[in-house]
């Protein structure tokens, strides 16, 4: 089913396509802003077994035909991602990667290619968000859509997603990336901003956020797309009390980087994990999966314990401090 929408943002048109090209990917969008154009398509394959991780592959590409540039004969094959590329694949990687069902891990790619760039907005945002409709218009379980936007800060005024002229004038480059609810992700610079402006600009942006969300949201209704079934495997609370008790302490030790550095921290936990896993019979094998699933689940627990009620980072840094700095010059 072909379907494309829009809403301005900005004052300009945004529209998200799908239906229409890459229909043998489980999910494929068009988003447009301007005359730039972003491409993004998502497959992702049938559940593997023995896995305890998520494979999710990012890549976006530039290539030179988006702005009207052909090479000649010689130029004839891919060369690597640019800086850019890679960057702005971290980008989209980021902010997506928490919102898939829990217990998904199917190997799964997302590929934005820019068809055409008009030399006023970076599609980079906007890859951010066809990421997200590409995975949400279609059977992927990526529960939530998210969104991007560009805010920059001329002469007092917020601007969402600004021209090239318009971010080099600009006082602040902040992308943020979030759901309807809550922002997710946040990357900027800026000529020493205040603190309360870049939350003005946080709010302001995460207001624009919305709509794309919303406009995602209305198109998925409309598609009446159904997600995968995802069989998420539930923790032994037996197993799970026992492992508790035996190893919270040595746990909540090994990621103190404050006493055993970075590297020596990376050490223990990884000996702690396997000294969890051989508590458990060798022809169990069940057991012993079950022992490092609840293993990462203890840790990721005591890490977010341990920010929010002691209120530091496992280096012992305040939420208001950050790392040493040092720098040299003519080493």
């Amino acid at each position: 089913m072909e379907l494309k929408q829009s809403v301005q943002l900005g004052g300009v048109e945004f529209s998200i396509e799908t239906g229409k090209i890459a229909k043998q990917a489980d999910g494929a969008v068009i988003v447009r802003y301007g005359d730039t154009m972003v491409l993004v398509a998502a497959v992702g394959t049938k559940p593997r077994e023995g896995i305890n991780f998520f494979p999710l592959t990012v890549e976006y590409r530039e290539y030179g035909y988006a702005a009207g540039r052909i090479p000649g004969n010689y130029f004839r094959r891919e060369g690597r991602p640019s800086e850019k590329e890679t960057l702005t694949s971290r980008l989209i990687d980021r902010p997506i990667r928490p919102l898939f069902t829990k217990g998904y891990n199917s190997e799964t790619q997302v590929i934005a290619f820019v068809l055409s760039a008009d030399e006023s907005y970076d599609s980079d945002v906007l890859a951010i968000t066809g990421a997200s409709a590409a995975l949400y218009l279609s059977d992927i379980p990526l529960e939530t859509p998210i969104a991007g936007v560009r805010v920059g800060l001329i002469e007092d005024r917020f601007v969402v997603n600004p021209t090239y002229d318009q971010t080099r004038a600009s006082s602040l480059n902040l992308i943020v990336a979030g759901s309807e609810e809550a922002i997710v992700m946040v990357e900027a610079g800026a000529s020493e901003v205040a603190e309360d402006v870049m939350v003005e600009a946080l709010m302001f942006g995460h207001n624009e956020i919305k709509k794309l969300c919303r406009l995602q949201k209305e198109m998925y209704q409309k598609l009446g797309i159904a997600k995968r079934e995802v069989v998420n495997s539930e923790l032994d609370q037996q197993m799970l009390a026992e492992i508790e008790a035996r190893i919270t302490d040595g746990l909540r030790d090994a990621l103190d980087t404050t006493r055993h550095g970075k590297l020596g921290s990376y050490s223990l936990i990884d000996k702690l994990k396997e000294e969890t896993t051989l508590a458990y019979p060798e022809d169990d094998p069940e057991r012993r999966k079950m022992a490092g699933k609840i293993y990462d689940h203890l840790k990721e627990k005591i890490f977010r314990e341990d920010i929010l009620n002691r209120r530091h980072r496992p280096d012992g840094r305040r939420f208001s401090e950050i790392r040493p700095i040092s720098i040299e010059i003519g080493w």
